[in-house]
């Protein structure tokens, strides 16, 4: 659990805080393997015996004062008892202290909970959702990403295969040959459909277990076809008049679907995840969406002031659904046609899935995606608390989670990896502060999770089938810190965290562009000329700060898709810090050859263009451009030989990244450059057009030079 501050040093008390400007706030990664300086956790197997404040409910943890029969909690201060057993337990003997004695950062083991519902079954389900009212292209590009998955998947797990259209497609591949059954859907369905889907077919026989069934699951995947005017015909001839090409039902299907792996008695299975192919908007049923231009004029009203806004509360009540029946749903948008994926979005956001949009099945990235993503370990059924002390409390929290509708502050994450990342932005409370009388502020996060463990071949065991392969683990980590204070400002400036300054930027400006963007921009400008005034008044520097500050906020409401930026806002939402602001604010390296590598940190401006260097290297996270200089010796190998440090770096940055960038390479003397123009962001005016004379950046900064002046410093 990597737990990393904004301020180094609290602020003593809101009017420090307030004079200097800097978000005050934590940016937390509860599943990373390790803490933000690369120590694990004290482990142990008797989390169910951690005591609990009984004010607060915080667990106890080595920061907690102990005497012999009592405890007093770090969080709140209140008084608990100690009972014998617990006494005993926390004798100190320096030997064979628990972790909770050893380590302010445990992960334990939970044994079964009293009041928990009977364990749902330990067995990994997936199904994949697929939109027929596409291309041969696009489900081509699909059936690569699942044969990826099945191959990232681990053995054991169950595999469920869907189609949807005006009419859901379900797949029994655990016969000789796979057999689909269809289920029409009516036009003015409200989200049900006339008969249950176990009806159609048990989840028994649609769930295929993958060691045994996936060469049958690829046999079927090779049969799904788009739908043609041959079907639509053949619908229009049995009466169904109402059925049109490139139909989606989307929401009617995911809405079942969601049913279907739910259980009215409780989750059916302790994990289920869903992989929604989507080709374009939903467009039939109920949750279809209306993405004309004539609708979306009337939404955006000025489109130059607000983003488009959600056109139904559909898809965020079935992810409240989803949530309930412990489903996840990641979406993959694969179309440059407009979707709503803002309509869509909480879909996945609050089900803690993922949003993936991708403009072309040509330079797609979804099979490297899909596999790197099931690869990886992660959590689910998750729970996170944070817990302050008095003084001061949470003011905001950020990320993708859905808040638990009756208790404060906890957060509910169907499923998390090692890079998901929430934020929190913290106040004081009212007439509070920290002196030197007072005990120092106390954070505590408390993430409980469940894994899946793996237990080996199991075959030759008796009784033993596939499905006993894995067991559930429930596990509580609990990270318990104490930050010291300060009432110098210097102190703040000073231990100041800028990645996780702009992670909670970026979390303020989503939310406040989704009402006004001019007026967030604004907001944005003002608050650095704030900072850079109020820092060169700490440290009586008249001078205006040169390059401290960056645009963050680049708008432009032509030539954007909609959609685009709602992927943005879901991928930075989600980033931890050194990711973000990789995303935000591009590294450039400089080689003198493929094996020599030269500077970092280099301008983001056009004088990449005259630069000498022959190589550049950009790394705009979510892209990787390589610009050969037109005057590169043409005895430089373009593209950069494969055994070369230049691909050397290459490979570990795609390595290291939760989804897969988009290498370009483009050499100066006859490709385009306007994809490596896009990332110059020092030779860009505010709203993000390029200036032919370099001044976009400069003319920033002289704009925040000015204002500076006019605070009087």
């Amino acid at each position: 659990m990597a737990v990393r501050a904004s301020l180094g040093c609290f602020p003593s008390d809101p009017t420090l805080h307030a004079s200097c400007g800097m978000p005050w706030g934590v940016a937390v990664t509860p599943f990373s393997a390790a803490d933000e300086r690369g120590s694990p956790p004290a482990t142990g197997d008797e989390g169910h015996l951690l005591p609990r404040c009984q004010s607060c409910f915080a667990y106890f943890s080595l920061l907690c004062p102990l005497d012999r029969w009592s405890w007093t909690c770090a969080v709140c201060g209140g008084e608990n008892d100690m009972p014998a057993d617990a006494a005993a337990r926390y004798a100190r003997d320096g030997v064979h202290d628990p972790p909770e004695m050893r380590s302010a950062f445990v992960d334990l083991l939970l044994q079964g909970e009293e009041g928990e519902a009977a364990p749902a079954a330990p067995t990994p389900v997936y199904v994949a959702a697929i939109d027929l009212s596409s291309s041969e292209e696009f489900l081509e590009l699909v059936k690569s990403a699942l044969q990826a998955a099945l191959e990232a998947l681990s053995p054991g797990s169950l595999f469920g295969l869907l189609t949807f259209s005006s009419k859901i497609g379900l797949y029994d591949v655990q016969g000789p040959i796979p057999i689909v059954k269809n289920v029409f859907i009516p036009p003015d369905s409200d989200g049900s459909l006339p008969i249950d889907l176990e009806d159609i077919m048990p989840l028994c026989s649609f769930l295929a277990p993958i060691d045994s069934c996936k060469d049958r699951i690829t046999e079927a995947l090779e049969t799904i076809k788009p739908v043609s005017s041959w079907d639509v015909a053949a619908n229009a001839a049995e009466g169904q008049d109402h059925v049109l090409h490139h139909t989606r039902g989307f929401g009617v299907a995911l809405d079942v679907l969601v049913n279907y792996l739910g259980s009215e008695y409780g989750n059916a299975f302790e994990l289920a995840r869903i992989f929604v192919f989507l080709s374009g908007p939903p467009n039939y049923g109920a949750g279809q969406l209306d993405t004309s231009e004539e609708q979306n004029a009337g939404k955006a009203g000025d489109a130059d002031h607000i983003l488009l806004q959600e056109q139904t509360s559909f898809y965020k009540n079935l992810a409240t659904s989803a949530v309930q029946a412990g489903v996840c749903v990641d979406l993959f948008a694969i179309t440059n046609e407009y979707t709503d994926l803002t309509s869509l979005k909480a879909l996945s956001v609050e089900s803690g899935g993922s949003l993936f949009l991708y403009s072309s099945t040509d330079e797609s990235t979804l099979p490297q995606d899909m596999y790197k993503m099931l690869s990886r370990p992660y959590a689910f059924g998750c729970v996170m608390r944070l817990r302050t002390s008095s003084q001061f409390k949470i003011a905001d929290s950020y990320g993708h989670f859905f808040p638990d509708p009756q208790y404060m502050h906890v957060q509910h994450i169907n499923c998390c990896d090692a890079f998901a990342t929430y934020s929190y932005d913290f106040e004081f409370e009212k007439d509070s502060q920290f002196s030197r009388k007072s005990s120092p502020p106390i954070l505590q996060i408390a993430f409980k999770y469940t894994v899946l463990v793996h237990n080996g071949d199991t075959s030759d065991a008796p009784n033993s089938g596939s499905r006993s392969k894995y067991s559930l683990e429930r596990r509580l980590r609990v990270r318990t810190i104490q930050y010291n204070t300060t009432a110098n400002i210097w102190d703040l400036y000073d231990f100041v965290d800028p990645d996780v300054v702009l992670t909670i930027l970026v979390h303020q400006v989503i939310l406040s562009s989704l009402s006004d963007v001019p007026e967030t921009r604004l907001w944005l400008e003002d608050w650095l000329v704030a900072v850079i005034a109020q820092y060169n008044k700490a440290y009586k520097n008249v001078t205006s700060g040169g390059g401290t500050g960056i645009p963050l906020l680049q708008v432009s409401s032509e030539h954007i898709n909609p959609d685009y930026v709602t992927y943005l806002q879901c991928l930075f939402s989600a980033l931890e810090p050194a990711s973000l602001r990789q995303a935000i604010w591009p590294t450039l390296i400089s080689y003198s050859s493929p094996d020599v590598e030269a500077e970092v940190h280099q301008s983001l401006g056009r004088t990449v263009f005259t630069s000498e260097s022959p190589i550049f290297l950009l790394d705009a996270y979510k892209d990787l451009l390589v610009y050969y200089s037109p005057t590169a010796s043409s005895e430089i190998p373009f593209p950069p030989p494969r055994d070369c440090l230049l691909r050397s770096t290459i490979n570990r940055l795609k390595q290291e990244r939760n989804i897969t960038p988009k290498l370009m390479f483009i050499h100066g003397a006859r490709d385009d450059t306007t994809e490596l123009e896009t990332y110059l962001v020092e030779d860009q005016t505010l709203d993000g057009s390029r200036l032919p004379g370099s001044t976009g950046f400069s003319s920033f900064l002289d704009e925040v030079r000015s204002k500076v002046s006019e605070h009087g410093i």
